[in-house]
C-alpha cells in the first residue's frame, strides 16, 4: 500500500481538490483508493455526529469504503487553528492514535490530507509533520496558485525535506483564476522546486467538483 501525505502551501489553496482529483484519477485506472482527514476544525454537528465537509469528499472521491470516525478521528466544531479547536474541546491530538487504523485499510493508495500548510501547531510541541510521520515519509505538496505562491511553494517544499520527509512532487492548483502572468509562475517553479509537478488543476469553486486532471503517476 502506498499512502502519500498531502500538505499544502497554506490552508484555502485546494488540498482537498487536488486530493479528491487525485483518488478520482487512481480509481480511474484501477487501483483501490481511499481518503483521510484526520484533522478537521470547521464541522458541522448532526444527528450523526460532527461531520466535516473536506471529509465527505474525500469519502465521495474514494473507491475503498471507510466509516467516517476512520477519516476523521479528530473532529472539531469551530473553524480555527484545529490546536486552538482541540483545547478548548478538552482534547490531546495525538498523531499515533490518528494514525492507528491505517494497517487495517485494504487499499492500494491511502491519500492522508493535512490541516493548514506544514508547519501549523497541533498543539503540546507537536506540529503537522508529527501526524505526517505517523502515516508516511512520503509527501505531496499543492501550491495555490496567486501571487505570492512562488516564496510559499519553495519554503514549504525546503521544511518538508529538512524534516527528514521525501517529497513526491507537488500539483499546481489554480486558486486565482484572474492571476497574472499564471504561466510564467508556473514555468518558474517547474525551474525552481526541487520535486516534479505531477499535476496542474484549474480553478473550480467547490472542492469536491470532478475534474480529473491528468496526473504524471504511475
Amino acid at each position: 500500500m502506498k499512502t502519500w501525505f498531502v500538505t499544502g502551501t497554506d490552508t484555502e489553496i485546494g488540498k482537498t481538490f487536488a486530493s479528491c482529483d487525485l483518488l478520482r484519477h487512481l480509481a480511474g485506472s484501477g487501483h483501490r483508493a481511499a481518503g483521510l482527514k484526520p484533522i478537521a476544525s470547521g464541522c458541522t454537528m448532526t444527528k450523526e455526529g460532527l461531520r466535516n465537509a473536506d471529509a465527505l469528499a474525500l469519502m465521495a472521491a474514494a473507491n475503498v469504503p471507510l466509516g467516517y470516525a476512520q477519516v476523521n478521528p479528530y473532529a472539531f466544531e469551530p473553524a480555527i487553528a484545529p490546536h486552538i479547536a482541540a483545547a478548548r474541546a478538552g482534547v490531546a491530538i495525538d498523531p499515533g492514535v490518528a494514525a492507528r487504523g491505517l494497517r487495517a485499510i485494504e487499499a492500494d493508495w491511502v491519500l492522508v490530507e493535512g490541516a493548514g500548510g506544514w508547519n501549523i501547531p497541533l498543539g503540546n510541541g507537536r506540529l503537522l509533520r508529527d501526524l505526517a510521520g505517523a502515516f508516511t515519509r512520503q509527501v505531496l505538496l499543492v501550491v495555490g496558485m496567486r501571487l505570492g505562491c512562488i516564496n510559499h511553494a519553495l519554503l514549504s517544499a525546503q521544511q518538508i525535506l529538512r524534516d527528514g520527509f521525501e517529497l513526491v512532487g507537488w500539483v499546481a492548483n489554480s486558486v486565482d483564476p484572474d492571476m497574472l502572468e499564471a504561466e510564467a509562475n508556473l514555468s518558474t517553479l517547474d525551474d525552481l522546486m526541487p520535486a516534479p509537478r505531477l499535476s496542474s488543476l484549474p480553478w473550480s469553486p467547490q472542492a469536491g467538483d470532478a475534474v480529473v486532471g491528468a496526473w504524471r503517476i504511475n
